[in-house]
């Protein structure tokens, strides 16, 4: 069979003008706007500033948080902004954005302190503006989930070392708020630690949660949900938690000891509960029960409850050694005093959520950390924590519907790859999108609704 239809040849010539790629790119730099992050960064970087220096340090910080959600992965790819003055205005040089790094890695500590406080603003505005969509807006109290990641290195970096699963590189420690099914979720604290890092450090699970809830507007702290996998069962760390000074609540995995095995054998089949799927639905093959009455918990924190899953495992997974008469079976600790074991179960295992923000991290420049200094990729860290961070509050300012919860790779395809044309008339610029751009209605009522948000 013959092909007949000839598509037909296209010629190229580097004549236009007026046109801009990555038109989309106003969606972020507009959410920059609505949210006070661009002013609290050039109020906060000042400092930083040298004599006669013809580029703001926040504006610098500013354009290399929108290049790492636009899907860069280095200083140099800054280049992308630079090229369209139109859209992004004067971006520096990569000198100058290099020198810059390093002075603030020179004074990591209060450089750091400074970039942390102008996010925490501009979080505070964007949660206000957002108002029941905002996470623990609708009264629930926020979950902030705590997760470590590996990052590779692929050269011999200041502090990377073999991990644990023998590869060489990064442990970060990462802590992110959930906005729930239906959205996504945003970064609020990325702590760099050397690839031997133990994953059931008490300190640095303590260092990320008091990060995270310097993040958090004052109105949410008292509202907040730790949850974490078995790293952070450990008896320092959740007595941390349950201090009542914090007014903290959590729910915390737990590694299966002989102790909790025994007592799992121990359990009648009479008070094994159902558990549930996702969709809060009855779950074949899956129950819930409480152990706390079987476990001798002298040395925990008063009040905290163990609560175990038990599960057939799915066809084809492997045993593990841990697994018991044929079942998987899973713990957490928690100081809940209320609720059904299934519900508080299925709100545990929403924790998994986690490993997508940390994928879409990683698809946010947290794949590779491109300096070699420690202090200079812990500022890279900030650079990450605040791109994802924004990619959440423009998705929450201005999208509905399932483009609520799409990922970085997603946002880039359909809306900030979207190229225009500048056209300038009656002492106003428009950005004129293509028509037949399936998603160009959305991306307009999306930017409308940002610029409405912004101050003058």
């Amino acid at each position: 069979m013959k092909i007949t239809a000839r598509r037909a040849k296209i010629a190229v010539s580097a004549d236009g003008s007026g046109i801009v790629s990555q038109a989309g790119a106003l969606l972020l730099t507009q959410a920059m706007r609505a949210t006070g992050l661009d002013r609290g960064l050039t109020a906060a970087l000042g400092r930083w500033r040298p004599p006669r220096a013809v580029h703001d340090p926040g504006k610098i910080i500013a354009d290399l948080v929108v290049t790492l959600a636009l899907g860069g992965d280095c200083l140099a790819d800054i280049a992308v902004l630079r090229a369209q003055p139109e859209l992004a205005g004067p971006v520096a040089s990569d000198p100058v954005v290099s020198r810059l790094v390093s002075a603030l890695a020179a004074d990591a500590p209060r450089a750091l302190k400074a970039i942390r406080q102008a996010r925490a603003a501009a979080r505070e505005r964007a949660w206000s503006l957002a108002g029941d969509r905002a996470p623990g807006g609708d009264g629930p109290p926020v979950p902030v989930d705590i997760d470590a990641t590996i990052v590779r290195a692929h050269s011999e970096k200041e502090q990377a070392a073999p991990t644990w699963k023998k590869t060489f590189g990064f442990h970060p420690l990462a802590a992110f708020a959930d906005h729930g099914a239906g959205a996504g979720g945003e970064a609020l604290a990325i702590v760099l630690r050397p690839g031997n890092a133990g994953s059931n450090t008490a300190a640095e699970h303590i260092e990320a949660v008091r990060l995270a809830l310097a993040q958090l507007p004052r109105r949410a702290r008292r509202r907040v949900l730790i949850r974490t996998d078995s790293g952070g069962g450990t008896h320092d760390f959740l007595a941390w938690l349950a201090s009542p000074v914090r007014r903290l609540h959590y729910s915390v995995g737990m590694i299966t000891t002989e102790d909790i095995a025994d007592a799992i054998l121990a359990l009648p089949d009479r008070v094994w509960e159902p558990a549930y799927d996702p969709d809060g639905q009855v779950r074949p093959g899956a129950w819930v029960a409480e152990l706390t009455g079987l476990l001798d918990l002298t040395g925990w924190p008063a009040g905290m409850r163990v609560i175990v899953r038990k599960e057939r495992p799915h066809p084809g997974a492997q045993l593990r050694f841990t697994d018991l008469d044929g079942h998987r079976f899973t713990c957490f600790a928690t100081d809940a005093r209320h609720g059904q074991l299934a519900d508080l179960e299925l709100r545990h295992r929403r924790r998994a959520r986690c490993q997508d923000r940390i994928r879409a991290a990683k698809d946010t420049g947290l794949r590779n950390l491109p300096l070699h200094g420690f202090d200079q990729n812990q500022i890279w860290c900030e650079l990450v924590a605040m791109a994802s961070e924004l990619l959440a509050w423009m998705q929450m300012l201005a999208l509905d519907g399932p483009a609520r919860a799409w990922e970085p790779k997603r946002l880039r395809l359909r809306l900030f790859a979207t190229a225009g044309r500048l056209v300038r008339g009656g002492r106003r610029t428009r950005l004129r999108l293509a028509a037949a751009w399936p998603w160009a209605p959305q991306l307009t009522a999306a930017i409308t609704r940002l610029q409405a948000f912004a101050p003058g």
